[in-house]
C-alpha cells in the first residue's frame, strides 16, 4: 500500500525522446511505497525551451526540496531546469549531461568508434521517430517484448527542436549530481555516458541494462534516486512560497 508523503524531499521523473512519462511507473511506485511525493512530468518533447517550462512547472507544484531525474534526453532538460533554487540535487539515468551551449545534436555528433549508431529515421514535419523494427533492440532490449513492441508502437515523436536545443547554464556545475550508467545501452553508448558523467563530477554506479533500464530495472533505478534523495535530504534548501495572486 502506498504511504503518503514523509519524506523531506520530492522527486520529480522527466521522460526523454521518443516516449512519454507512463515508463516511469515502477519507479513511481517503489517510491511511493517509501513515503516520496513523486512527480512524474509529462513533456511534450517539442522544443527544448518548452519541456523547461513544463519541468518547472512540476518543480513550483512539489512540496518538498527536489531530486530532478532525467532519463535520455530528460538529461538535457534537468540540466537547464535544474537550476531552480527548488532543485537539491540532479540524478542522471542513461541520460544525456550537456554543458552550456550544448545539445543532444551536438553531444551524438561524433560517437566513440564501434558504437551502435539509434535507428533514427530521417525526420518529417521537424520530428524524428526510430524505425519500429528496431526499437525494441536498440531501446529496450532488456524490456519484455510485449512491452517493447507497445513502447515502439506508442512512440513519442520527438521534435528537431528538442534534439537540438542548447543549454545555457548547467546545473550540474552549482549542484550535486548522480548518474546511472546503462552498460548495455545502444542509444547513448557507456563510454559516453560515463564522459559525461565524469565532466559533470557525479557520483556514479553502473547496472547491465538497456536504454530503457528505467523500466527494466525500476529496483536499480529507485535505489540511485533514494540515495540521492538521503543525501538532499541533509541539506537544507529553502521552498519558495508562491506570492499571493494580485486581484489587480
Amino acid at each position: 500500500m502506498s504511504q503518503t508523503s514523509e519524506k523531506p524531499v520530492s522527486v520529480v521523473l522527466v521522460h526523454g525522446g521518443f516516449v512519454d512519462g507512463s515508463g516511469w511507473q515502477g519507479v513511481h511506485d517503489i517510491l511511493n511505497s517509501h513515503g516520496y511525493e513523486v512527480i512524474v512530468v509529462q513533456n511534450p518533447t517539442i522544443s527544448l525551451a518548452d519541456d523547461v517550462v513544463v519541468t518547472r512547472r512540476a518543480i513550483a507544484a512539489a512540496k518538498n526540496p527536489v531530486v530532478l531525474v532525467g532519463h535520455s534526453y530528460g538529461g538535457v532538460v534537468i540540466t537547464e531546469a535544474g537550476n531552480d533554487p527548488k532543485v537539491a540535487t540532479l540524478v542522471y539515468i542513461a541520460a544525456f549531461a550537456p554543458d552550456a551551449g550544448e545539445s543532444v545534436q551536438t553531444l551524438i555528433a561524433n560517437p566513440p568508434p564501434g558504437a551502435s549508431v539509434p535507428p533514427i529515421l530521417p525526420p518529417q514535419d521537424g520530428f524524428l521517430t526510430l524505425d519500429k523494427t528496431k526499437f525494441a533492440a536498440a531501446f529496450a532490449g532488456d524490456v519484455d517484448p510485449t512491452t517493447a513492441q507497445f513502447m515502439a508502437d506508442a512512440q513519442v515523436p520527438w521534435g528537431v527542436e528538442a534534439a537540438g536545443g542548447a543549454v545555457t547554464t548547467a546545473a550540474w556545475r552549482s549542484k550535486p549530481s548522480h548518474y546511472l550508467v546503462a552498460t548495455d545501452d545502444h542509444m547513448i553508448p557507456p563510454p559516453a555516458q560515463r564522459q559525461m558523467a565524469q565532466r559533470a563530477g557525479a557520483e556514479v554506479a553502473e547496472t547491465s541494462g538497456s536504454h530503457a533500464v528505467y523500466v527494466s530495472r525500476p529496483q536499480e533505478v529507485a535505489r540511485i534516486i533514494k540515495q540521492a534523495a538521503s543525501v538532499s535530504a541533509s541539506v537544507a534548501v529553502p521552498v519558495q512560497q508562491p506570492a499571493p495572486a494580485s486581484l489587480a
